[in-house]
């Protein structure tokens, strides 16, 4: 069945490859790179950006598993990258040549368990280690445990060892950073010296390639949220092309006379009598509706409408008084990275949360220009 809403999320393949080329240039020839496409690409569309890319890196990398298999149902053949498995769902990775992140003891016994049961040799994991972001992963403790573990089995191989950067973006937290990477080099070089080989590392993400490259660049790199344009840095982000655009368009065109009010429990009250426009985007759409009542607005050929009233499941009503438009005429929900940013920045977010709460009611277009 065809997808008839009419609000569109454009993706631009072109911008997509500059930003890729942007973070390849600052790593060495040899790095690796891991691009992430978990939460549907950030909010675009995970199998298309994985197949323009497939050429062009290294690895992917999803969050669960159900992102995994839509990647090989969409026949995608590079290394997969399941950064959150589950002890239930083990099998099902294997079977579909997904990678697992091996992030505890238990969950590295049961996935070796179900390894021997399936008769397996040398499948490839990856090791996770906590440095400081105290989310996920092994500590350095565990090191002994865990090489005891691997050196006394066949079925499983250590790919990857890897951790995570709790603020690569905020160079006030350069210590705290340059002592994550001192831990992690500790772990790394403890970790190997028990192995009988030697797995590759990795621990940068966006703002870490842009911030760290010199100090933990390692084997592979994890491009996110770089990739789709933003650097986490206005500086960064002014150099990076912007890929994602989501549009729609007038439906209707009111008139609101003074005293009157719009929208669901009449928070808003005219002062003055204005022209609305309505739009057929709203919070089923990811519009959250702390934009409502002027907090948030749109562009309308090249002007600025502010959302007025309380922002619908499926609308939108902008203040249209000073911009000369038609029904029917082009509405750019989010123009690019600036506007994004300054969305988020009001409602006290991050841009990651506006994109990734892009419905997948919105249709997704590729272009190329």
């Amino acid at each position: 069945m065809n997808n008839s809403h009419v609000t569109v999320l454009e993706i631009n393949l072109n911008a997509i490859n500059s930003n890729l080329n942007y973070f390849k240039s600052k790593l060495h020839n040899n790095t690796k790179i891991l691009v992430v496409v978990k939460a549907f690409g950030y909010g675009s569309d995970a199998v298309k950006i994985a197949k323009f890319l497939e050429n062009k890196v290294d690895y992917f990398a999803v969050a669960y598993l159900n992102e995994g298999i839509a990647l090989r149902k969409g026949e995608i053949k590079k290394p997969i990258l399941v950064l959150h498995p589950q002890q239930n769902n083990l099998e099902k990775i294997i079977e579909y040549n997904l990678e697992p992140t091996i992030y505890s003891t238990n969950l590295l016994n049961h996935f070796i368990d179900i390894a021997k049961k399936l008769k397996l040799q040398y499948f490839p994991i990856h090791l996770k280690f906590n440095t400081g972001l105290n989310r996920l992963g092994f500590s350095k403790k565990d090191i002994l445990k865990i090489s005891i573990l691997l050196n006394n089995q066949k079925e499983v191989i250590v790919k990857s060892i890897f951790s995570h950067i709790a603020a690569s973006e905020d160079l006030n937290e350069r210590e705290f950073t340059l002592q994550q990477i001192n831990s992690f080099n500790s772990i790394s070089k403890e970790l190997i010296k028990l192995l009988n080989y030697t797995p590759f590392k990795h621990m940068l993400n966006t703002s870490g390639i842009l911030n760290y490259a010199t100090e933990a660049q390692f084997d592979m790199v994890r491009l996110g949220i770089g990739l789709y344009g933003f650097g986490n840095d206005i500086k960064h982000t002014k150099k990076l092309k912007n890929v994602l655009t989501l549009k729609s368009i007038i439906s209707q065109i009111q008139t609101v006379e003074k005293g009157e009010t719009v929208g669901y429990n009449r928070t808003y009250k005219t002062t003055t009598t204005i022209k609305t426009a309505t739009i057929p985007i709203g919070h089923a759409d990811g519009i959250f509706r702390q934009f409502g009542n002027e907090v948030g607005y749109v562009y309308i050929n090249n002007k600025k409408a502010a959302i007025v009233g309380n922002v619908c499941m499926d609308m939108i009503m902008v203040n249209v008084t000073n911009i000369a438009c038609n029904e029917g005429d082009e509405v750019i929900i989010y123009k690019n990275q600036q506007h994004i940013e300054t969305m988020a920045k009001t409602i006290k977010t991050i841009p990651y949360e506006l994109l990734t709460a892009i419905s997948q009611r919105v249709t997704r277009i590729l272009k190329e220009s």
